[in-house]
């Protein structure tokens, strides 16, 4: 027998759907667009384009034929996986410390970290990059050193909050677990890559796939940073072609979905990750 359904949880089912309906809308408004002939837009923008009255795939050649996709998604597949990488590697580490060990500055540590989360990156860009030009790597004309200018302050950026979510997580790991390895033999870094990584790794998911979002849709930081053509990022393309385009709104609509379907790929592969690991250290038991 099903379960019954109670006005509370209908109400509840229906303000959810209403919000997704009007969260996918302009995606999908943006799709249908994409492949519709440009002056049919104003006219008629909320049908289904269909072969022989207004279907075109004019748009996504004439943005594959103005605009370099290739090199923009290099670009930002280099800083994202970059950043995604160093910021799991150090946040997990440093989260095991925090939570494990007692020492004497680790109060003051935590603070840090939490205060680090507290200053919006507009507030320390203009220090970051006079202290990157210092070191030459900022405004140099050299496509790798300018990358790497992005992806070292993202790395900051990011790393706070992930210390924070796998501190909560690595906590909710028995830690009966890294007594019987202690005992078998084990050092601290066998117990971390073996029991620490395997208990939490759903976690470590969320914290990969957030950081790599947050760096590939990161605007301001890649805009102050990377100015030669050659070194911009797939955020930095879409601003190009929104201000290049004008009122061709096919081309912009086409530009969009060339940009945001690898990143709703990865949500829609990973999203069991996603879901698992923000709830994953909701209940303890």
């Amino acid at each position: 027998m099903g379960k019954k359904i109670t006005p509370a949880k209908a109400c509840t089912y229906i303000v959810l759907t209403l919000w997704a309906l009007t969260t996918l809308y302009p995606f999908v408004w943006v799709i249908l667009n994409s492949f519709r002939q440009r002056g049919l837009i104003r006219k008629d923008s909320f049908s289904i384009p269909l072969p022989g009255s207004g279907f075109t795939m004019e748009n996504y050649e004439k943005a594959m034929d103005r605009f370099d996709f290739g090199n923009a998604y290099l670009s930002s597949l280099i800083v994202s996986v970059s950043v995604t990488i160093v910021v799991v590697i150090l946040a997990g580490l440093a989260a095991y410390g925090l939570m494990r060990y007692r020492f004497r500055l680790r109060g003051a540590c935590y603070s840090l970290i939490m205060a680090g989360m507290m200053f919006p990156v507009f507030s320390t860009i203009i220090p970051v990059f006079r202290m990157e030009a210092a070191w030459g790597i900022a405004s140099s004309g050299n496509r790798w050193l300018s990358l790497l200018a992005v992806i070292l302050p993202q790395i900051a950026g990011n790393l706070c909050f992930a210390i924070i979510v796998l501190m909560g997580f690595i906590e909710s790991v028995p830690i009966e677990l890294e007594e019987s390895a202690y005992v078998d033999g084990c050092h601290v870094f066998q117990v971390y890559f073996h029991i620490i990584i395997p208990a939490a790794r759903s976690s470590f998911a969320t914290v990969a796939i957030f950081s790599f979002l947050w760096s590939y849709n990161d605007l301001f930081t890649q805009n102050f940073f990377l100015r030669v053509p050659k070194e911009k990022t797939i955020t930095l393309l879409l601003n190009e072609i929104s201000s290049q385009a004008g009122v061709d709104y096919g081309l912009m609509a086409a530009s969009v979905v060339l940009i945001v379907i690898p990143v709703l790929a990865v949500y829609v592969m990973l999203q069991k990750h996603i879901i698992k690991g923000l709830t994953a250290g909701a209940v303890k038991g």
